[in-house]
Parts: C-alpha cells; sequence; structure tokens
C-alpha cells in the first residue's frame, strides 16, 4: 500500500483538491482510501443514538454496521493519539492511501500551498514534500531541489503525477 499525504495549511484546499483528486485517480484504475486528521475534538456519531450511548457507557470501541456500510469508533479513554502507521494498518489493502494532514509525519507528501493563506510554505523545510501544486508562482528552490511544481488547478495533471509516483514508488 502506497501512502502519500497532501499537506498544507488550513484554508490552502487540501479538501478541495483532494474531492476532485480521488475520481481522477479511480478512474485511472487505482483504488484509494483516505485518512484524516483533525486537529479538534470531532464525533461521527449523533447524540442520542444507540452507538454514541454506547461510547458515553464507556465502550473502548463501537462498531455499527448496515447493509451498506460499517464504521468503527474507538475512544482513546485517555491514551495519546496513535502515529500515523499505527492508523494506516487498520485500513484494508489498496494501491494508495492519501492522507490529508499530519504534516509532521515522515512520509511522502504533495503540498498544498496558496500564497492567501498568508503561511509560508512547507516545502523548504520538508524533504519529505516531493511537488507543490499551487495557484500562482513559488520560489525557484521547488524547482532547484527536484520537486515538481503543479497548478492546482490541473487535476489532471496532478492525478498523473501521483499515479507515476505510485507505480514508481511500488516498483
Amino acid at each position: 500500500m502506497r501512502v502519500l499525504g497532501i499537506a498544507g495549511w488550513s484554508g490552502s484546499g487540501k479538501t478541495t483538491l483532494l474531492t476532485k483528486l480521488i475520481p481522477a485517480l479511480i478512474g485511472r484504475g487505482l483504488t484509494v482510501s483516505t485518512v484524516k486528521h483533525a486537529h479538534h475534538e470531532f464525533d461521527v456519531d449523533q447524540p442520542g443514538k444507540d452507538s454514541w450511548r454506547h461510547r458515553e457507557a464507556g465502550a473502548t470501541e463501537v462498531l455499527v454496521s448496515s447493509s451498506r456500510r460499517w464504521a468503527l469508533m474507538h475512544e482513546h479513554r485517555g491514551a495519546d493519539e496513535p502515529p500515523l502507521e499505527a492508523l494506516l494498518a487498520k485500513l484494508e489493502p489498496v494501491d494508495l492511501v492519501l492522507v490529508e494532514g499530519f504534516k509532521r509525519e515522515r512520509y511522502p507528501k504533495l503540498e498544498v500551498w496558496r500564497a492567501e493563506t498568508g503561511k509560508p510554505p512547507l516545502y523548504p523545510e520538508d524533504p519529505d514534500i516531493v511537488a507543490v501544486a499551487s495557484d500562482g508562482p513559488i520560489a525557484d528552490a521547488v524547482v532547484g531541489s527536484g520537486r515538481l511544481r503543479l497548478d492546482i488547478d490541473d487535476v489532471e495533471a496532478i492525478a498523473d503525477f501521483v499515479v507515476d509516483f505510485t507505480r514508481r514508488a511500488a516498483g
């Protein structure tokens, strides 16, 4: 299973790019899963539902299943947040896992960068960034460092890059 991160500051367009990129990759024959890191407390359950009541009662894990999908919720109950590697081990095998977030962990990443965020690009300080998708010019250091610069609006070119990256890494 190959892993490629989609990293960048909040508001840079990571999720927007992912929602366009996933169907483009599937259309090229890849099976794709995603991992999304949330910086804040979040809930996928609804208060009052049976599964929510099970968690509130103290269950460490609650698995909800139907004829259309299943979801596993795991409460840390005071334990540390698991590293990305442990979370990836919970996924079924696919060709590619796209990770949104976990930008400080060591794995290959595509940075999404827009000047309008007011934040500096990550690539100068992160050797794991293999390419940068941007809506405008970026420093020459990207080209000079062997990183590819991609137009954030050219999803087909980004998908081609990701497919090539996935195949090179696999073989």
